[in-house]
């Protein structure tokens, strides 16, 4: 397998419906974007089933929530991000300054009345490390929780050969599997890619993650499991926040015997 960078500007989603790559990495509410637009992308496993997605805050606000930290201060956030739309729908944000979200931790190291978005694998780990006491609110338990890190392929492909689509999801499942038992290999490996991430970091960053991938769920059907229930909560939010006209079909993304 030949494994290509992905990350912010990189078009998976686009890049696997047109056949440039056989498989990639997205997120549930992306891939339910393209099939509403006809993209042939087909979810097979969901590795994060407690989505990382999450607003970070300071220790001393007291905040004991995402509803709190909106009431005042500075809020960096992407908006046209979906779980961005689901906050300011149920919350508002007319009582924070909104301001871009710029990718790392140093205005929040430096102000004590500034949140932003960010991972609950990386960010608060990277604030922590700076001196900063970070409480972190995940955004899935103010109900709006997609998959993460889900693999993707072409329905056309799983038509065509199934047996190759059934041994990657296996294979990707047993490195998940690996990687959670003991992350140290994958860890080294991840440094050489990632100078700027410490070894203690990356130690730390696998623990976070955890939780939000063996959960009792994933415990009962599997890891990478997918629900019928949850796609069609997902699909009916994005809706709702008009960042759908219309749902896709569920069925279609459902592939049985992985």
């Amino acid at each position: 397998v030949e494994i290509l960078g992905g990350g912010a500007g990189v078009p998976v989603v686009q890049m696997v419906a047109g056949g440039q790559v056989d498989f990639g990495i997205s997120g549930a509410d992306e891939v339910l974007t393209a099939r509403a637009r006809g993209a042939d992308v087909l979810p097979l496993l969901a590795v994060f089933q407690t989505s990382p997605q999450a607003i970070m805050t300071h220790e001393g606000r007291g905040a004991k929530g995402i509803a709190d930290v909106l009431k005042s201060g500075t809020l960096a956030i992407e908006p046209g991000l979906p779980y961005a739309a689901y906050l300011k729908k149920k919350y508002g944000f007319d009582k924070v300054k909104v301001v871009p979200y710029d990718g790392g931790v140093a205005r929040f190291v430096a102000d004590k009345d500034f949140s932003q978005q960010c991972f609950i694998t990386a960010e608060p780990i990277a604030a922590r490390r700076k001196g900063s006491d970070p409480a972190t609110f995940l955004v899935a338990s103010e109900g709006f929780n997609p998959y993460v890190v889900v693999v993707i392929t072409r329905a056309a492909l799983w038509k065509e050969n199934p047996e190759r689509v059934r041994a990657f999801a296996r294979a990707t499942r047993e490195g998940w599997r690996a990687y959670l038992h003991d992350p140290t290999r994958a860890n080294a490996v991840m440094a050489k890619l990632n100078t700027s991430m410490d070894a203690e970091t990356f130690v730390a960053a696998a623990e976070a993650q955890r939780p939000l991938i063996e959960t009792p769920e994933a415990k009962e059907k599997g890891l990478g499991a997918m629900t019928r229930e949850r796609w069609e909560t997902l699909a009916k939010q994005l809706v709702d926040l008009g960042v759908l006209q219309k749902a896709p079909t569920i069925d279609d993304l459902l592939v049985a015997a992985l």
